[in-house]
């Protein structure tokens, strides 16, 4: 399928993916998991989750591989890779075409309804646990697909929205305070929207929120370094935040997302009427908690 591994498309924590082809012709990616990871977990998460999910901004899964300790998984194929090449303006390639404010903000808005399909509207609940740019792929119009479901939990949905993890899971930089510091709150569908909100603050500030180089805390720190900028309406990349609705929009939903207690987010439905309702219903959001010791 693959020609003996011929195009490798990318590789990641749980195992590296390439690109192959099925006998009706259609293009596919081909993940082949580590074989050191978890014992299979991250395998039967990905496909007890994918399999029961079927929406528009969720990966397809077409079939896997199980055979002794080889383990595959095989995806629809997605020609624009993944949303972190886009975003990302340090050591960006000169090859990979900009992406407009409106194909950032549709963007932003198709990876909220994956999540709230997720969420609240398949059979059963899945929390994903590692939402970030690599995460989410484009196809060739664009649109974006939530993938790599190899840290999720299935929950039934007559159970309780908080529920028990054995061990924190994500990747540092997105994981919501709650996953390290459980008196902050129970672990719920809010630990992915404060994946989401981080995620939504890269999108627009065009830098990853972790910035080990940085000189200040304030730098280091990244939503206080865009809420400041949310508030002086100064510049932020080539544009005024004032001058763009879209940016603005998406810097203040993304802020309420990554509130440090689980219950003054907003759910994924909310963050879809944010995106799209009218601006003046937007408040403005808290600073964040770090905020004190980035301004000393």
């Amino acid at each position: 399928m693959t020609s003996s591994f011929k195009v490798k498309l990318g590789q990641g924590g749980f195992g590296t993916v390439y690109k192959g082809k099925i006998l009706k012709g259609s293009d596919v990616a081909v993940k082949i998991l580590n074989l050191s990871k978890g014992k299979g977990k991250e395998f039967i998460n990905e496909v007890a989750s994918v399999s029961k999910a079927s929406h528009i901004n969720i990966v397809t899964l077409f079939g896997f591989c199980l055979e002794g300790n080889k383990r595959a998984l095989i995806y629809e194929f997605m020609s624009n890779g993944s949303l972190d090449k886009f975003i990302y303006r340090e050591g960006h390639d000169e090859s990979t075409p900009s992406l407009s404010w409106d194909q950032l903000y549709q963007i932003a808005i198709g990876i909220a309804r994956g999540l709230e399909y997720l969420h609240k509207e398949c059979n059963t609940r899945i929390f994903h646990f590692d939402i970030k740019p690599h995460n989410i792929l484009l196809d060739e119009n664009f649109c974006p697909k939530i993938s790599d479901f190899g840290l999720a939990k299935l929950s039934l949905r007559s159970e309780k929205s908080v529920i028990s993890l054995s061990d924190a899971r994500g990747t540092m930089g997105y994981v919501a305070p709650e996953m390290w510091n459980k008196h902050l709150g129970g672990i719920s569908h809010k630990s992915d929207v404060y994946s989401y909100g981080m995620m939504l603050l890269e999108i627009v500030g065009g830098r990853k929120n972790i910035h080990a180089e940085a000189n200040h805390t304030s730098e280091i720190y990244f939503p206080y370094w865009i809420h400041k900028r949310l508030e002086q309406d100064t510049e932020l990349g080539s544009n005024r935040i004032a001058e763009n609705e879209a940016a603005k929009r998406m810097i203040i939903v993304g802020l309420w997302c990554i509130q440090t207690l689980p219950n003054e987010r907003p759910s994924m439905s909310r963050v879809i009427d944010m995106l799209e309702g009218s601006m003046d219903s937007l408040e403005m959001p808290p600073k964040p908690i770090l905020s004190a010791a980035c301004d000393q």
